[in-house]
């Protein structure tokens, strides 16, 4: 339980500093417009994905609950860190107190385990539904699918609990300036003026497993995918399944390079600068590019899409 006191037990101590891409930018007003934007993009991308998902029911299998679930998590990634980087930027303030910066870093610890764990469960549900499709609504019922999407969430928050309050306990009398834009768990470590190999090896070690477990469930689920698309004889059923594997494996290569780069690579691979564009590509971009890749490749998500339109089109006339 000492360890979760760390918000007591810093409530006297000065605030945390955010650098921030502002102060690294030329143009921080035009910068700070284009996040915006992004931040808008991001939203309603995934806030108009998970609405069809939720009330076209074409839909309503496990597979669509699932990316409305990835959505949902990129609704709460963006919404962690870009509010508070654009108020701060257009209030000329840079500050964020030691629990604010220890809830952001929770969510954001939370947010990332999970995510790791929802892509391998997208993909074993691939592997059930191409390799085993007579047994799909046994093996993934709706049952199965919420017990997955609960572990993955369970397995996520046990990640931001145990990074977060021994990551705020750490000792920080060096300057209290965060060179980026959140607080991120290896961004904040760097200030401590204890020793924290120790814990960064153990850190590296947890990120490992976590990274590792999900790839084998990936890696396995695809390999045999494969092997099951090179079998069919339909050019169609080829098409649309690797279509569909397709989406998720570029969505796989663009979270998993980021986190690899993140939490494995060795410190001397690292800047601030770099660290700080690649957070802004899985904290920022991804979020807009998600569901552009689930859904424009998709005909179920754009013919659920053009049936919203037509839908509205024809209550404007009736209302005039």
């Amino acid at each position: 339980m000492e360890n979760m006191n760390w918000v007591a037990n810093y409530t006297g101590q000065s605030d945390f500093i955010l650098v921030g891409i502002f102060s690294q930018s030329n143009h921080p007003t035009l910068l700070c417009v284009v996040i915006f934007v992004t931040f808008l993009m991001a939203l309603t991308e995934n806030v108009v994905l998970i609405f069809l998902i939720h009330f076209d029911a074409r839909l309503h299998s496990p597979m669509y609950f699932f990316i409305s679930q990835l959505s949902l998590m990129d609704v709460m990634y963006i919404s962690v860190t870009v509010p508070k980087m654009l108020m701060d930027q257009v209030m000329g303030r840079n500050k964020i107190s030691v629990p604010e910066c220890g809830m952001q870093m929770f969510l954001y610890a939370t947010l990332a385990g999970s995510e790791f764990f929802f892509l391998a469960v997208m993909a074993y549900d691939r592997y059930v539904a191409i390799c085993h499709s007579l047994h799909y609504p046994v093996l993934m019922s709706h049952k199965i699918g919420l017990l997955l999407a609960s572990g993955c969430w369970f397995l996520g928050s046990v990640d931001g609990f145990m990074l977060t309050p021994i990551t705020m306990t750490f000792p920080f009398c060096r300057s209290r300036e965060i060179h980026h834009f959140f607080c991120e768990v290896p961004a904040v470590v760097k200030l401590s003026c204890s020793d924290t190999s120790l814990y960064e090896t153990l850190m590296y070690l947890c990120c490992v497993l976590m990274l590792l477990i999900p790839l084998t469930v990936i890696s396995g689920s695809y390999s045999f995918i494969l092997l099951a698309i090179h079998r069919m004889n339909s050019a169609e059923g080829k098409k649309k399944a690797l279509a569909t594997c397709s989406s998720h494996m570029t969505v796989v290569i663009l979270f998993y390079g980021s986190a690899v780069y993140t939490y494995m690579l060795p410190s001397s691979y690292h800047t601030p600068e770099k660290d700080m564009v690649v957070s802004v590509f899985y904290t920022i971009l991804t979020p807009v590019l998600n569901p552009l890749i689930y859904s424009l490749r998709n005909k179920d998500v754009m013919g659920a899409l053009k049936k919203m339109l037509n839908v509205g089109t024809v209550f404007q006339e009736t209302i005039k």
